[in-house]
């Protein structure tokens, strides 16, 4: 009887060290592009870092960050800004990001998985799609929600209620639905106004875009001036050669 208790016990110690080890890094996706200065939990950041579960992205005033998640989903983050990966299984589509505040726009690929989410947590709203593109800013206390394509659903943390929905008659302390070309804001409970339809205006769709997109106009104006220095200094080469070659000929003179 003795032995087979003494089995147990080894068995049982054995496998402790099992339980007690920590999971490993998770990988989320990684940095595609970047305007500095940007951080990952509080180290300058680089464009083809790799960011993991839980990573601490922020940009200060000028800063901005373009990450791509493992499953094609896009994360563009503008300046002052702070979120949270906190989660981003690609395989069973299961994704959490905490924004924290700043402005955030999701390009989020199609969700296929049964019980599949892909959610944006804001301090006072969580924002849920299937599959769309979308803008989320939190700032003073309130959540704005632009819905560019597809279709999301706001739902407003305690204390918290809709201001502005997009569509109407939705209860200010429920979930709201809102459609592609529409807007919600979320604000404290106590100072909510009539549930009204707001369609997001051109200027102002244009505008949340800008405030998460790094210009490629940098690189692009830097390339073309280099090629036109080459071009320039071929051409001076070429003009020098041909007044070289010119000054050496016989002029043919007896």
């Amino acid at each position: 009887m003795f032995r087979p208790l003494l089995s147990v016990v080894l068995c049982l110690l054995m496998a402790l060290p099992v339980w007690a080890e920590p999971p490993g890094d998770q990988t989320a996706g990684e940095v595609k592009a970047m305007i500095p200065d940007a951080s990952r939990n509080a180290h300058p950041l680089a464009i083809k870092d790799t960011l993991e579960w839980n990573d601490l992205l922020q940009t200060n005033a000028k800063g901005r960050v373009r990450a791509g998640l493992i499953d094609g989903s896009i994360l563009s983050l503008g300046s002052n800004s702070q979120l949270k990966v906190v989660q981003h299984d690609a395989t069973s589509q299961q994704t959490l990001i905490d924004l924290n505040y700043g402005k955030l726009r999701n390009q989020v690929v199609k969700i296929t998985r049964p019980g599949g989410k892909y959610e944006v947590r804001t301090p006072n709203a969580v924002i849920g799609v299937i599959g769309t593109d979308f803008y989320v800013a939190f700032a003073n206390g309130r959540t704005t929600v632009i819905c560019y394509e597809g279709l999301l659903t706001v739902t407003p943390e305690v204390g918290a209620g809709v201001t502005q929905s997009g569509t109407p008659g939705a209860a200010t302390t429920n979930s709201v639905t809102v459609p592609s070309g529409h807007m919600v804001v979320i604000g404290p409970k106590d100072e909510q106004g009539e549930n009204q339809l707001v369609v997001v205006p051109a200027a102002m769709t244009t505008a949340s875009m800008k405030d998460t997109d790094i210009p490629e106009r940098t690189r692009s104006h830097r390339t073309r001036n280099i090629v036109i220095a080459a071009m320039v200094a071929v051409a001076g080469l070429t003009v020098g050669l041909t007044q070289a070659n010119s000054s050496s000929k016989p002029c043919g003179c007896k």
